[in-house]
């Protein structure tokens, strides 16, 4: 019965996390690139969420390595992620592998931009 028991609990600890992640993910829709003005999400710079003991992780990238704008997103990110009822702390990772390409914007997008 115990092993069950916490099993359950696991699922249910990883369920959470998973739903913070989004939730996390959905806060970050709020960031937008200056540059092109769409936000990180839906441009694809947002490679992964992880959430875990209310500490929320993102890794991302940005559309260069040169992007002159890059410490405000970076900034931008971690505060949005912050924000997420549940999230305690938030830490973003920037990330060069994969390299960024239009291909990871989203499909409806970038057909409203013509890619």
């Amino acid at each position: 019965l115990i092993p069950d028991r916490v099993h359950a609990m696991s699922e249910t600890n990883e369920q959470e996390a998973g739903g913070l992640a989004e939730e996390v993910r959905e806060a970050l829709k709020q960031v937008i690139d200056p540059e092109l003005g769409l936000n990180i999400v839906d441009l694809g710079l947002v490679y992964d969420v992880e959430v875990e003991a209310g500490k929320a992780v993102v890794s991302m990238t940005l559309t260069s390595p040169g992007c002159p704008a890059g410490p405000q997103i970076l900034g931008s990110a971690q505060a949005a992620a912050g924000t997420v009822e549940g999230v305690d702390e938030a830490e973003v990772n920037l990330v060069w592998k994969p390299f960024w390409t239009q291909d990871r914007i989203d499909p409806a997008v970038r057909a409203v931009l013509g890619f």
